[in-house]
């Protein structure tokens, strides 16, 4: 039979050290794991966001692909005419922090869509920005003319009822999502 270690300091942390090493290479190795089928969701959900927020197109979004301060903007085309443009954005400011979106934008500018993709709102309060009462509100209007504000603060958008800071988040998202398109458009309109 194995003799007992004795409880010393030295015995005690020499147990904490391996125990701390054999843990840690079990984290690494389902990190390493499960790294990729995450990546590959991430990737899935994104495509899938792109093709909600914009018209039928047959470009691969990659090809169009431009980052403007942390903001992607997707150009793309059907038959190699522009039909919008798709831009993930995101805001830190709603109620439970992080807002992350993709809004379709028409070649005028003009909304066609818009989809949540990851937020930490109130359930059943700041999560009705996906349900279409709220959500319905920006689908053709162009943010050129189209004040992305809650009337609260001067605005067009009505606010989702009790939930002002969530609605005001996502119209900071939106409006991010609309500045970015409007400095990649006017570089690529100022182009030779």
């Amino acid at each position: 039979m194995a003799k007992k270690l004795d409880s010393t300091l030295p015995n005690m942390i020499l147990s904490l050290v391996i125990i701390s090493i054999f843990m840690s290479a079990a984290l690494a190795f389902v990190y390493l794991k499960t790294k990729e089928p995450i990546e590959n969701a991430a990737r899935q959900k994104e495509a899938e966001a792109i093709k909600q927020v914009v018209p039928a197109f047959d470009s691969n979004p990659a090809t169009g692909k431009i980052e403007k301060g942390g903001i992607v903007v997707y150009q793309l085309t059907n038959q190699s005419i522009p039909v919008g443009f798709a831009v993930k954005s995101s805001t830190e400011k709603g109620f439970g922090g992080h807002i992350e979106i993709m809004a379709g934008f028409l070649p005028d500018g003009s909304i066609y869509n818009i989809t949540v993709l990851q937020h930490k709102e109130t359930p059943g309060l700041g999560t009705k920005m996906n349900e279409p009462k709220f959500s319905a509100q920006f689908p053709g209007n162009n943010p050129a003319n189209f004040s992305l504000k809650v009337k609260k603060d001067g605005g067009q958008v009505d606010a989702i009822t009790a939930a002002t800071i969530s609605s005001r988040a996502y119209c900071d998202a939106v409006q991010r999502a609309y500045d970015a398109l409007k400095q990649v458009t006017d570089s690529i309109t100022t182009q030779p």
